[in-house]
């Protein structure tokens, strides 16, 4: 028996890399983490109903909101070292109770600090965050091909849990009050994540799981060192998620806010939202498939660029119709960035790591989107006007697209020493 031929103890053959079973699975993903994404949706629509509840202020109410996304940071990191060591099937178990636990947890509160513990700790951290970077990344191991656009899909389970969840949410609170809402869906989650993640028990096809390491882990093999340490392309994509997002919070997070400055209405401002998320799916699958065309970091420019020039737009024009399509334009720029830095992590470090460096990746996008939310909002109150808070996430935009130029130009006609995609 050759090495090739053998597959450690539940791994699949590596003939179903890019199988009709790969893309069964990619769809069992996608459901997955749009099921699970509810947790970043929710906080959301009852902040009114918590901050009524509690008799708290707004900024009070808002932080329940703060520390689920803090929780969903960190807990990416550790679903992703997890998936890394044991596969994906032990962080979405695990997470299926954290999550149920939370939602049951989060009903019974009886003080802001209760229903703030339950969503940073179960919801966040321990829950919703195994069903965001360890699905990405354990979807870069089932495909070669076609791993640009198989890598979109997955990532577009958070745009359609916010799609999906807060309309159903806010229904469901209207009929029954949030707390009977939240037990609602922990029985929702409890019973349908258990099942759908029994469909990703098996481990990624061997050839991948044990391939080699890539350009930035080979050993000069002259006296020229290698173009770039692992620890420094991690730490640059890193910082180009941190940059892209504070940009990308700019529109996101205060668009609702300045349509009502503006005198159109917070209900214009929330279609804008919905807009821009819609064809924030269209992006990823556009952008994965250009990624498969001519690679993760050309792509990763061209989004950065476009997202930049659709960020500009946002300054001369702000008449209601303009507003409309400047938000399209600028979901579906957007969109495709944070799946491209899953694409090049899988280009440059061994799969056995993908997890891991990918949930640190997806995890300091995140800390972009919470400084650009924050930084926008300063911004706002020491001037008045938003004029200041675009030009910030356009000079932070144009930091992204600094380190994709540079990685295109260190590492862009490299290919891996033994490369799979």
């Amino acid at each position: 028996m050759t090495t090739a031929s053998r597959a450690p103890e539940g791994a699949a053959p590596a003939g179903e890399a890019d199988s009709a079973y790969a893309w069964y699975r990619l769809a069992m993903s996608l459901l997955v983490s749009m099921i699970g994404g509810v947790g970043l949706w929710s906080v959301v629509v009852t902040l009114p109903a918590v901050e009524a509840e509690f008799q708290v202020a707004r900024a009070d109410a808002a932080l329940p909101y703060t520390m689920t996304m803090v929780g969903f940071a960190v807990g990416g990191i550790m679903m992703g070292r997890l998936a890394d060591r044991f596969g994906i099937l032990v962080p979405l178990r695990g997470g299926t109770v954290a999550l149920a636990l939370g939602y049951a947890l989060s009903s019974q509160a009886t003080s802001l600090w209760q229903f703030v513990a339950a969503q940073g700790l179960l919801i966040g951290l321990l829950g919703s965050s195994a069903t965001f970077g360890p699905i990405i990344s354990d979807v870069s191991l089932w495909f070669v091909r076609r791993r640009g656009i198989a890598v979109a899909i997955g990532a577009s389970g958070s745009y359609l849990a916010g799609t999906v969840w807060p309309p159903v949410v806010q229904a469901m609170m209207d009929a029954w009050g949030w707390r009977e809402t939240h037990l609602a869906i922990a029985a929702f989650c409890f019973v349908t994540l258990l099942p759908l993640s029994a469909t990703l028990r098996r481990r990624a096809p061997s050839t991948l799981a044990t391939a080699s390491a890539s350009v930035v882990h080979k050993p000069a093999s002259g006296p020229a060192a290698p173009p770039m340490s692992p620890s420094a392309l991690q730490t640059l994509l890193m910082l180009a998620g941190v940059a892209c997002c504070v940009a990308m919070a700019m529109p996101q997070v205060h668009i609702v806010a300045y349509c009502s400055d503006l005198g159109y209405g917070t209900a214009r401002g929330a279609e804008m939202l919905s807009l821009m998320l819609g064809a924030g799916i269209v992006s990823r699958l556009t952008f994965g498939w250009i990624a498969d065309r001519i690679g993760p970091l050309p792509t990763l420019l061209l989004a950065s660029l476009l997202q930049a020039l659709s960020l500009l737009l946002f300054l001369p024009f702000d008449s209601v119709a303009a507003l409309y399509v400047v938000s399209a334009l600028f979901g579906l720029s957007q969109g495709g960035i944070v799946p491209t830095y899953a694409l090049i992590v899988r280009q440059f470090f061994p799969p056995s790591q993908a997890g891991t460096r990918v949930g640190l990746v997806l995890s300091a996008t995140l800390v972009g989107m919470a400084l650009g939310g924050w930084m926008s909002g300063a911004l706002y109150d020491l001037t008045l006007s938003y004029q200041a808070a675009f030009l910030n996430g356009l000079a932070w935009n144009l930091v992204n697209a600094a380190i994709a130029l540079f990685l295109l130009l260190q590492l862009g006609r490299r290919r891996p020493a033994a490369a799979v995609a």
